[in-house]
């Protein structure tokens, strides 16, 4: 057993749940509902090669993500700096009015409510694409969940006051967001499109053309819409026959190729942490 100090260990509700590969489907989703809030859009469009490596914030967040439930103490640590040192120099005006934002409003990365709706955006479709591709979760399930997820949070440097305490208070947090803050301009659909068909990237193009439509049919309607994507009947009940399909095949699928690598090598050997000793 590792020596190294850990805050979730297997059994916890996010390390069962995060653990899980097919939760890269919803990552589209997850970047999508991000860059749907126009400060965070703004920062991400003025400050990061996001044209030239759409898929590369993605990468940065799934390590970040991934260290912070099962890296251990210290690389969960590790990987807050990392993100501190690349947020702090994140920070601008809006250059335009988008949604009730006017232009000239300002956006930081470090900002606790855009770093909050980050932070919310990932819980969020974790919970949803685990249910829909995985197994449904009980009610204390999701409850348990969200609680490692405020613990996550916390090590985001996230104000504790600015969580919300509760599952329940959480989800009402995610739909006013949806319906105060959030406003997909033109330059955002245009940034949107380069995640699934990213430039000079011929590799790339047969995974964007497949998670596409499966983050269409995940994201929530209104978004969806002003994201200028369709969804019809027809289309649900494909990704209903999908979803389906995944979840008969995944008890027969190797944990070599299910289980994401950082948590197959942080299994090999864990110890318990009390995240109050980081107080």
């Amino acid at each position: 057993m590792s020596d190294s100090p850990r805050t979730f260990a297997p059994g916890r509700l996010i390390w069962t749940i995060d653990r899980e590969g097919i939760l890269l489907l919803g990552a589209g989703r997850a970047l999508l509902l991000q860059i749907a809030h126009p400060l965070v859009a703004a920062g991400v469009a003025q400050h990061s090669d996001f044209t030239a490596d759409p898929l590369g914030r993605l990468r940065r967040t799934l390590d970040a993500s991934y260290a912070l439930v099962f890296g251990g103490v210290e690389a969960a640590q590790a990987a807050v700096r990392r993100m501190d040192a690349v947020h702090g120099r994140v920070h601008g005006v809006l250059p335009e009015p988008v949604g009730r934002f006017t232009a000239g409003t300002p956006y930081d990365a470090m900002d606790p409510a855009l770093r909050l709706w980050v932070h919310a955006t990932l819980t969020d479709t974790s919970l949803l694409v685990y249910q829909r591709f995985v197994r449904p979760l009980s009610r204390a399930e999701q409850v348990a969940y969200y609680a490692d997820s405020r613990q996550v949070a916390r090590l985001l440097g996230i104000p504790e006051p600015t969580v919300p305490p509760t599952l329940d208070a959480f989800r009402a947090y995610v739909a006013d967001t949806l319906a105060r803050d959030v406003a997909v301009a033109p330059a955002t659909r245009a940034l949107a499109r380069l995640i699934f068909r990213p430039p000079r990237s011929v590799t790339l193009a047969p995974v964007g053309a497949v998670l596409e439509p499966i983050t269409v049919g995940l994201l929530p309607a209104e978004v969806r819409r002003q994201y200028g994507y369709e969804w019809t009947p027809a289309r649900e009940r494909l990704m209903a026959a999908f979803a389906a399909s995944v979840r008969a095949a995944l008890p027969a699928i190797p944990s070599l190729l299910r289980v994401v690598p950082a948590a197959r090598a942080a299994e090999r050997g864990v110890r318990p942490y009390n995240l109050n000793n980081l107080a």
